[in-house]
């Protein structure tokens, strides 16, 4: 069982502490607490303890534990230590090597991976000594992870965010080896666009990359499920282990889809064509033969087939990309699968390396920070692990 120390310093984020003990002995982690004077001011020692299964350490000079020279043990028995939320100060400590509390001593004692997950005011995070601070523990193998950007607790808007506790536990899963809480799950994931022919040079597409449904299928993998990735036209290299079947029009890419049936979880985020052309010409359209109306059929409803499907994945997820009212008809989805990820792709988001999504269930709407669309793959595979766990 790996062991994680986890040192919680005092920022408003530490709330969030407590939902990272949950994961991460969720995950069959053995996890101790280091609660500093300022993070005894958000959170209580008893809440740690309750949740980790552990005492909770707080004081430098606790006779019972120094008689053991407790603070070097706290540090050298853990396989990772986890300052999350990582203040300012307690960042400038580490850099400068202070030793005047526990959580400082054990970060000057410790010689076990360390990873820090800075909460902070936006100006406390930009300040050049705070900046300083962070490229000198960096250079001395030191990993971060955040701060987010959004709305502070101080009212101000910036980086300063603790990222949230799934991405936190999905990180340390990682540096500790692995994290398989999906293995001998069966996984299907569709991205890309579909193209519809007119010709045999031209078709009706979008302008899908498959960004988010490739990081998906990645994420999956990192897990340990196995992953059939259903992709359209995409220059993006499959995801090493992946099952990867390449279509072309809605009506493959259904098919294939079909054919990979029982799954456990199918995750939709294809940009599948509505339409095709009712007829498709066997030769080139000359541009003198003007179009002047061209016939369209409905394309079939992969995801609506899904979930009528004699063989219905055990967690149906579908992507909603909309231009406008993303919420309201992301929520029009629901009644074709158990979760929607909306976002508006009116801004550029296709092709692009950043979103903003809308979680949605039949009893939730959560707006999830801008991130990356590898971390919004990772936030939302742990919520898959979750429940099909």
């Amino acid at each position: 069982m790996p062991k994680v120390l986890l040192i919680i310093s005092g920022s408003i984020a530490a709330y969030k502490s407590l939902e990272l003990i949950r994961l991460l002995r969720k995950e069959d982690v053995f996890v101790r607490v280091i609660l500093t004077s300022g993070g005894a001011q958000f959170i209580t020692p008893l809440s740690c303890a309750v949740l980790s299964g552990n005492p909770v350490f707080t004081d430098l000079f606790s006779l019972t534990e120094e008689t053991e020279m407790g603070h070097i043990r706290l540090a050298r028995e853990a396989d990772m230590v986890v300052v999350a939320p990582a203040t300012a100060d307690l960042m400038a400590k580490a850099a400068q090597g202070r030793a005047d509390d526990l959580a400082s001593t054990v970060l000057l004692t410790t010689t076990s991976p360390l990873l820090m997950a800075p909460a902070m005011n936006v100006e406390m995070w930009h300040h050049p000594a705070t900046q300083a601070n962070l490229s000198l523990l960096k250079e001395r193998g030191v990993s971060f992870i955040g701060p987010d950007a959004g709305g502070l607790a101080c009212g101000e808007i910036g980086p300063g965010k603790m990222t949230d506790p799934i991405l936190i536990c999905t990180t340390i899963m990682e540096k500790l080896g692995g994290n398989h809480s999906l293995k001998g799950r069966r996984a299907l994931v569709t991205a890309g666009p579909t193209c519809e022919p007119l010709d045999p040079v031209r078709y009706l597409s979008n302008a899908s990359s498959g960004k988010q449904g490739y990081a998906i299928a990645a994420a999956l993998l990192e897990k340990g499920a196995e992953v059939i990735l259903i992709t359209g036209p995409s220059g993006l290299p499959p995801p090493q282990g992946a099952h990867v079947v390449v279509v072309q029009t809605a009506d493959e890419m259904w098919k294939a889809t079909e054919s990979h049936l029982p799954v456990d979880l199918a995750i939709c985020t294809a940009a599948v064509a509505d339409w095709r052309p009712e007829k498709i010409s066997s030769q080139k359209i000359k541009k003198e033969n003007v179009l002047s109306s061209l016939a369209l059929a409905p394309n079939r409803d992969i995801l609506a087939s899904l979930a009528t499907h004699k063989m219905r994945p055990g967690l149906l997820i579908g992507f909603a990309a909309e231009t406008e009212n993303v919420i309201e008809n992301g929520k029009r989805k629901l009644s074709k699968c158990d979760w929607v990820i909306a976002n508006d792709v009116s801004q550029g988001i296709f092709g692009a390396d950043h979103t903003q999504v809308h979680f949605l269930t039949p009893n939730t709407c959560e707006t999830w920070q801008p991130s990356g669309k590898k971390e919004v793959a990772k936030k939302l595979i742990e919520r898959c692990a979750g429940a099909l766990t």
